[in-house]
């Protein structure tokens, strides 16, 4: 059976979440280059997120 989350890890999951949309909603309203910029760094992150997991697994 899969354990419940608690309350404040939903509440953080959920804040966090409503802050990276924020972010996107800032970004296109920058600009492009904005956007472009933005995108590039998610796209960096979650490729260094995931050599970080497999090195430290």
């Amino acid at each position: 059976m899969a354990r419940r989350k608690s309350s404040i890890s939903q509440t953080r999951s959920f804040l966090y979440g409503l802050a990276r949309i924020l972010g996107d909603i800032s970004a296109v309203s920058k600009g492009p280059h904005a956007t472009t910029r933005r995108i590039g760094r998610r796209i960096a992150g979650r490729a260094t997120g995931k050599l970080f997991g497999r090195l430290f697994k």
